[in-house]
């Protein structure tokens, strides 16, 4: 049943050959059959049962919303009221939500039925689900790998068919990262275009809210619903949002232009199978009449440390607020207020958490400040501006999701700088505030997958889907 459209759903639902209580307990019972992957951190039994009885009379009276019976899953950082938000980290202990995030909000509104939160990396940060404060996610496909990070444990709800559809961030590829590594489309939408209200912060200007899902009708759709204009959040744009559904075929016969960077496929980084699958899916595209061409980005060598001086100076001011004064965990060894600080933040706060701690807050000290942080800032400037320049002759740009496919537990949780190479690719998207796609794009020797990722400029979500869908179809012609 997962391996669906939510429209076939939603046309089994309507027609009566399926309820929404049958739906969500058939996803109950995969969470149940598959808990050993750790994927969920809680599950709602009670709560999407009774929403599936409500959601299940809506549609009777011919009354229910767009999303009636699409059961969704939540990544750890998504405020969903009365229930329990903690972003996976201990610092966050027994912290209940008193209030719905704004895309949680208006999936509730078109009938969506919640059905737990998931595991994901402490705060969004790291490449694979081991820095979770409740133990790495596993990746079904083997379960002695990742399933890739931060938000792991919302692609395996998909990967699995615990749920249809996920949201998670996605703050250098968290989304993307993790739906190369678990055969998924996973979305990271423009910076702005989903309002960012209830979503716990790691790094401001760099936090998207992204879509996990097997099929890029269900993305559109989401994304239909949950995007547009906030006065919860300033920074959501009031640009109008399309009709992502409606018009996902619209483009199937149109021939684009399509750039891929040299410095990515020809990268020594880039295991040999993922290079082979992406030089044989430009040969196709050029097959179907796409202008496919190279190009050089010469400063791709500094995106990865741009994102990484940033995002860990914004992670250092966000993460502040977590003291154990107010809420969540709080050291019982503590003699005075510095101490309580000191302790509470040394014992509540994992191993990585602590380490982009630590450097966020040496790149803003005043003798580093200027040396790195407004550099960085600068840098991104640069960054942006040139890729905006590829987007002036170009309506895609094509390259790998990630260097390698899902790579063993515990392989590089050794070496940071290993483990940060994984989002070599994906934080490009985000430094640049462009809308991103991973799209599955076959399988290595072993059998595990391989993720194609699409780049578009601004606001151009609708012909990112076009052209995701028609990419994916060109492998079923």
């Amino acid at each position: 049943m997962q391996s669906i459209t939510y429209s076939e759903i939603r046309q089994q639902l309507d027609q009566g050959k399926l309820t929404c209580v049958e739906l969500t307990r058939n996803h109950l019972a995969i969470i149940e059959r598959k808990k050993h992957l750790n994927a969920f951190l809680s599950v709602y039994t009670e709560d999407a049962m009774k929403q599936a009885e409500v959601v299940d009379q809506k549609i009777k009276n011919g009354k229910a919303g767009k999303l009636a019976g699409l059961v969704v899953g939540l990544k750890d950082l998504l405020c969903y009221k009365d229930h329990p938000l903690q972003g996976a980290s201990k610092i966050l202990d027994g912290y209940i939500s008193p209030y719905n995030a704004t895309a949680v909000q208006r999936l509730l509104d078109e009938d969506a039925i919640i059905i737990g939160r998931q595991n994901c990396d402490e705060f969004g940060m790291g490449s694979s689900n081991e820095n979770s404060a409740f133990g790495p996610t596993l990746n079904d496909l083997d379960n002695s790998r990742v399933p890739g990070g931060s938000s792991g444990g919302s692609a395996v709800a998909v990967q699995t068919g615990m749920c249809q559809v996920s949201l998670a961030s996605d703050t250098g590829g968290s989304v993307r990262q993790p739906s190369a590594f678990c055969g998924l489309v996973g979305l990271k939408p423009t910076y702005s275009r989903i309002s960012r209200f209830g979503l716990a912060a790691y790094a401001s200007s760099f936090d998207c809210i992204g879509i996990f899902s097997k099929h890029v009708e269900d993305i559109a759709l989401v994304l239909e619903v949950i995007a547009g204009a906030d006065d919860q959040d300033s920074t959501a744009s009031r640009k109008d949002v399309e009709n992502y559904s409606e018009e996902l075929d619209q483009s199937k016969s149109k021939k684009f232009k399509i750039a891929y960077m040299r410095e990515t496929v020809e990268n020594n980084v880039l295991q040999p199978e993922i290079k082979n699958a992406i030089e044989n899916k430009i040969d196709q595209l050029k097959a179907y009449g796409h202008t496919v061409e190279a190009i050089d980005f010469p400063l791709n060598e500094y995106v990865l440390p741009t994102y990484y001086i940033l995002a860990t100076a914004e992670a250092s001011s966000n993460l502040s607020r977590f003291d154990g004064v107010r809420y969540g965990y709080r050291s019982q060894s503590t003699t005075d207020l510095t101490s309580l600080y000191k302790k509470t933040r040394s014992e509540g706060f994992g191993k990585e958490v602590q380490r982009r701690i630590l450097l966020g807050t040496f790149v803003l000290s005043s003798n580093y400040y200027d040396a790195y942080y407004s550099k960085a800032q600068k840098v991104r400037r640069l960054i942006r501006d040139k890729i905006k320049e590829v987007f002036e002759k170009y309506d895609f740009i094509l390259m790998p999701t990630t260097p390698s496919t899902a790579f063993k537990l515990g392989e590089h949780s050794d070496n940071p700088v290993e483990m940060y190479l994984a989002d070599l690719f994906s934080v490009q998207a985000n430094v640049a505030g462009i809308p991103a796609i991973s799209i599955p794009c076959g399988t290595d020797n072993q059998g595990l997958p391989i993720g194609l990722q699409l780049m578009a400029n601004d606001f151009q979500e609708r012909n990112l889907l076009n052209f995701s869908k028609s990419v994916l179809e060109m492998n079923l012609r």
